[in-house]
């Protein structure tokens, strides 16, 4: 994959998934820009070995679920690159697990706030600066498919939201503008480090055809496939990846 050349802005980019995309990107030559929330440590680190092996990075804190944060992120982009080609949203997360009951209604807001309506205000902000041939790639989740685990079903729907929104942002941006989405199943990321426990994942990955759970790397290969022009008549597509866990 050859992105020399290409601007890429990774939201969520300082650790697991949205880190090895930053790293994926770089390696495939494109400028990367890391918008973190508070893995200051992790964006750093990027940007000084990107820096380190010739390429170019910056870092830039923010809270994707803030209108300010986000266009902030974009402006610098622009001034310091000129444009962008490519965005990867990886921001969002399950805040935690709450049954219907037990939720309330600030709970919900917070999740789609985070893993939805952060997506929209990211894609309206880029969108005007990005160049034809431009790619968009965005994060649902398996749990967009089957409804997720116990405590999960207000970040089920958010993600599968975002499926949807992917594909209606698909239609309404092409064909200028490829829009793909990834369904990872049980990747080894701090997300299963604080909500899964130990049993559970040893014994979906025992369960798994390919008897183990995902890595960040994984993902982030797809995803900077689907951004580059190697994938160039692909679009509107929420992609697995789980291990063959789940088919869809």
């Amino acid at each position: 994959m050859d992105l020399a050349g290409k601007t890429a802005i990774v939201t969520g980019g300082g650790r697991d998934i949205g880190r090895a995309c930053v790293m994926r990107l770089a390696k495939a030559g494109a400028n990367v820009v890391i918008n973190y929330h508070s893995s200051s440590a992790g964006a750093d680190s990027a940007v000084t070995e990107i820096e380190a092996a010739g390429g170019k990075a910056i870092a830039m804190q923010g809270d994707m679920t803030q209108q300010a944060d986000v266009d902030a992120l974009v402006a610098k982009t622009v001034e310091t690159f000129g444009g962008i080609d490519t965005l990867i949203h990886v921001t969002g997360g399950l805040v935690a697990r709450k049954t219907t009951a037990e939720m309330t209604l600030e709970h919900w807001n917070n999740v789609m706030a985070l893993n939805l309506t952060s997506l929209f205000m990211t894609v309206q902000a880029c969108v005007p600066h990005m160049t034809n041939g431009g790619s968009i790639v965005t994060f649902a989740s398996q749990a967009g498919r089957d409804g997720g685990g116990p405590g999960s079903s207000a970040y089920a729907a958010s993600k599968g939201a975002v499926m949807t929104y992917t594909r209606s942002l698909a239609k309404e941006l092409g064909p200028n503008i490829r829009v793909n989405s990834l369904c990872p199943g049980m990747i080894d990321t701090d997300f299963h480090n604080i909500f899964t426990k130990d049993e559970v994942r040893a014994h979906v990955a025992n369960i798994t055809p390919l008897k183990r759970e995902g890595t960040s790397e994984d993902v982030a290969n797809l995803a900077v496939f689907l951004a580059s022009d190697e994938a160039a008549f692909i679009t509107g597509t929420n992609y697995d990846i789980n291990g063959g866990l789940l088919f869809s």
